[in-house]
């Protein structure tokens, strides 16, 4: 979190100040136009009935002019936290803040890299002091930190991860796991797990499923037992689990993902398809 006095007090005694922005380049841009969706009326949503996203409602609005976007990009499609009807809300007005404060410091440093994320670089160029992309920073951390070192093992978990998990991919055949995860605050109704339940049963593949217990909103994830017999000998379902690990081990073939910035990076850097 930048705040004034991080980047005052340091230029008082004459040291630069830069600041290390770990999201993606093109979640900046979205959490930018922020101000731009309020000015216009587009955002807070009048009632809970706009935020339904469904064919023609209010989430498919279309919104031109927008920094950085392409043409035709909707309000479903900036980053989800314009989803409120409320001007108040602590996490669109923290965003919207952040964003205008990274115009603050003497430079900016990016986890991404040009080939990935250049013209949406080149966009935060025009509003931001000199930007630096100097990621993926997973890579960097391999490079700089010996296997044996005590900070490899570094890591902050929100839940406990599953025992017995690399062994059990050890015995699969190479690039044939699905692995599902929804990252850590990602809520879904139950009649989406539902459909993810029997889609995974369904394809015939085996699959590690890492389903938090506050997944579904406002219950518990439970699945039946004919999803249990269906998939016997075949599925992994986890609470948590060393995501980067799994990502890297050799028996998996896909990451069914939510596309955040970290699970994003790990995948592009094992060279493991996506699907979001």
């Amino acid at each position: 979190m930048l705040t004034t006095l991080i980047i005052v007090k340091p230029r008082e005694i004459g040291v630069p100040v830069a600041a290390l922005w770990t999201a993606s380049a093109c979640g900046f841009m979205g959490y930018r136009n922020y101000r731009g969706l309020i000015d216009r009326g587009l955002v807070p949503f009048k009632d809970e009935a706009d935020l339904a996203d469904v064919a023609g409602g209010r989430l498919a609005t279309v919104v031109a002019g927008a920094r950085a976007m392409c043409d035709g990009v909707q309000l479903r499609d900036f980053p989800s936290f314009i989803r409120t009807t409320d001007r108040a809300d602590i996490m669109l007005n923290f965003l919207l803040r952040e964003a205008e404060r990274l115009s603050l410091p003497d430079a900016v440093i990016v986890n991404t890299f040009e080939d990935l994320g250049g013209a949406t670089l080149d966009a935060m160029r025009t509003v931001l002091p000199p930007v630096y992309p100097v990621g993926p920073l997973i890579l960097r951390e391999s490079l700089e930190i010996p296997t044996g070192s005590p900070l490899a093992g570094l890591g902050s978990n929100l839940w406990k991860e599953e025992d017995g998990l690399l062994d059990w991919l050890a015995g699969r055949t190479p690039r044939s796991v699905v692995y599902v995860n929804y990252g850590s605050i990602t809520v879904m109704t139950n009649s989406q797990l539902m459909e993810f339940a029997w889609g995974l049963a369904s394809s015939g593949y085996p699959f590690v499923w890492n389903i938090r217990p506050d997944l579904v909103k406002g219950d518990s994830a439970v699945l039946p037992p004919e999803f249990a017999a269906a998939v016997e000998g075949r599925a992994l379902l986890t609470t948590w689990c060393p995501q980067e690990a799994v990502i890297q081990h050799e028996a998996l073939g896909v990451f069914l993902t939510h596309s955040g910035w970290n699970s994003t990076l790990e995948s592009l850097c094992a060279g493991v398809p996506m699907l979001s």
